[in-house]
């Protein structure tokens, strides 16, 4: 079973998708994106498929490995991306010929339904309030919401006090029993971070995300030291090398994105490291269809997974959404909080391959937005 072609398809409103056909006729579909750098990743795939076609399908363990190390130059999240959507891909032809759900090729289903959260947003409190209830009323039990807007390096008393409030109202809305977490989204300095998190504990946060940018990752002992709260990071991590830091830091949660960490065949070596450090995996996911059912696909079959995080209805997805490329969207439906196992072959998923090429002669052009502060230097976004 031979890889006979590569395609790549530019679909709004943010993603890049990638179809694999098999010389037998199977197609396993990938989501290889760097938000905000599509056109990029694009290009990176278009060259791993130089290589890729001609060659047996099913050695996905081979491939990933001459992809990630046969080059000089690795890692980064292009390259990562590049080869966490061929990786998927893959993996789905691999199901679809054995005819079976890719964890039940990982060793089998650890769990029957997966717990899955959604994103809040809402500047003033009526707004945060009402986009809560409404998560909750969709069949959420879990929710996250930013910390903040742009946060100076040390932050005045307001500011701290908005942060505070916003995780007051949350849990006001959604009770003992439901939960919320909190993005930092790399925003916060260490200071500022171990500023805030102790006045945060009394609203019990399930964790906190991303207290600073990846790349000061040496500092994250210090903040974890200084807080009961659960400390997550990963989404902006490519590899297990680049974990381990955190880990051995002390995070309790690790958030890679198995659409920038090297796919399928990664993710899976992450967690296990993960459990190593009894730390659990909650994969990031703001993005498509197929970057969902692949988290879902590693999630039934990880024994130290904790939630999902899905993207449907979430404010980056305006004039498109997850569930408009999918042949059969009951797959994603919630139930009490939880997605039910997916059984169809390969991924799980249907994807509408009419609706993808449509979408592909429109594109997209999002870029990340730029952030300043009031004095005019560049704030994280």
């Amino acid at each position: 079973m031979k890889i006979a072609r590569v395609e790549t398809f530019l679909v709004p409103p943010r993603w890049l998708f990638v179809r694999v056909e098999t010389d037998n006729g199977i197609v396993g579909w990938g989501e290889p994106v760097v938000e905000g750098q599509a056109d990029i990743v694009r290009a990176a795939v278009e060259q791993h498929a130089e290589y890729l076609v001609g060659l047996d399908a099913t050695r996905i363990e081979d491939h990933w490995q001459v992809l990630t190390r046969g080059g000089f130059y690795r890692g980064g999240p292009v390259a990562s991306s590049a080869i966490a959507g061929i990786d998927q891909a893959l993996w789905d032809i691999a199901g679809k010929a054995h005819g079976v759900p890719i964890h039940d090729l990982l060793g089998g289903a650890v769990r029957d339904r997966i717990r899955m959260y959604g994103w809040v947003g809402g500047d003033e409190p009526s707004e945060l309030r009402d986009n809560i209830a409404q998560q909750v009323e969709s069949g959420l039990t879990a929710i996250k919401m930013n910390a903040s807007g742009r946060m100076s390096p040390l932050s005045t008393v307001s500011a701290v006090a908005e942060v505070v409030d916003r995780a007051a109202l949350a849990r006001e809305v959604l009770g003992p029993d439901r939960d919320f977490a909190i993005d930092f989204h790399g925003r916060m300095t260490a200071a500022n971070s171990r500023r805030i998190l102790p006045l945060l504990e009394p609203h019990a946060p399930l964790f906190v995300e991303e207290p600073v940018v990846p790349e000061k990752s040496h500092v994250l002992e210090g903040i974890v030291a200084s807080t009961s709260i659960p400390i997550a990071t990963g989404e902006r991590l490519f590899s297990r090398n680049e974990f381990l830091g955190p880990l051995q830091a002390g995070i309790a949660v690790v958030q890679p994105d198995l659409s920038h960490a090297g796919g399928i065949s990664e993710v899976r070596r992450i967690a296990a490291l993960a459990d190593m450090f009894d730390a659990q995996l909650a994969p990031h996911c703001p993005l498509g269809p197929i970057a969902l059912a692949s988290s879902l696909q590693v999630g039934f079959n990880t024994p130290n997974f904790l939630i999902q995080e899905q993207s449907i209805g979430i404010h980056y997805n305006v004039g498109s959404d997850v569930l408009e490329y999918l042949m059969d969207t009951s797959v994603f439906d919630f139930t009490s909080g939880y997605i039910e196992r997916l059984t169809a072959p390969g991924l799980g998923i249907d994807i509408d391959e009419a609706a993808v090429r449509a979408a592909d002669k429109v594109g997209h052009q999002w870029r990340s937005p730029v952030w300043r502060h009031d004095d005019g230097s560049l704030a994280e976004w």
